[in-house]
């Protein structure tokens, strides 16, 4: 069995578990989803309706995960205004003991005095990882996870760096990417220097421990 950790396109495919993400205004129509608000598109005269809709979603069995959900610097809305928003969402995650999926563009190191202050005791991963060694290793120390997908195949850089994560911190997804959650899986063995059936037991693993299911 294949996992994806982050996808926005169910493809209804037997042999994969899609983590699907979902945001509050659509119907949730898959086996298995997460739900929070993205960065990109908050409505802030909607965010107290939408927080309500996510904690009643985080309730739900087949609800794994709060979000995509987390902090932008490339877009307009203020980051006070997004670090707010964000807060309101990860205390959900507590509360309902869910782990959090992440989007994180620019704002690494607000991400990490956020989650040092509220001592939230989720597991937490950064979907879409793009970024050097350095910051790995640093995020790896604040207890974060990491999940890989469209970067991998596209930067050779980036096999190094998923060559230095530990074993139980690895996630892989597509997220909106046309090439299947296989052809990850196939460059992340490469990458690792594995066989596939050991990255599949391991990827396996990591969910089943980080989402109990």
């Amino acid at each position: 069995m294949l996992y994806n950790l982050h996808t926005h396109n169910f493809t209804e495919t037997s042999s994969v578990i899609e983590l699907v993400n979902k945001y509050p205004y659509e119907v949730i129509n898959v086996p298995y989803f997460s739900t929070g608000i993205h960065p990109w598109y908050i409505d802030e005269d909607k965010v107290e309706e939408h927080l309500i809709i996510i904690e009643q979603r985080l309730k739900m069995n087949n609800c794994l995960a709060l979000g995509e959900c987390g902090l932008d610097k490339r877009v307009e809305t203020s980051m006070e205004v997004q670090m707010t928003i964000f807060e309101k969402q990860l205390l959900l995650a507590k509360k309902n003991n869910k782990p959090v999926v992440l989007h994180l563009n620019g704002a690494f190191q607000e991400l990490i005095a956020i989650k040092n202050k509220l001592n939230l005791g989720v597991p937490m991963i950064i979907h879409g990882f793009s970024k050097d060694e350095q910051l790995a290793k640093q995020l790896l120390n604040n207890g974060f996870h990491l999940s890989f997908g469209k970067y991998l195949l596209s930067n050779p850089e980036l096999s190094k760096v998923l060559a230095i994560v530990p074993q139980e911190r690895f996630f892989l997804e597509t997220d909106t990417i046309e090439e299947s959650i296989n052809d990850v899986y196939k460059k992340a063995a490469l990458a690792r220097n594995t066989t596939m059936n050991n990255l599949l037991r391991v990827v396996e693993g990591n969910f089943k421990n980080v989402f109990d299911y």
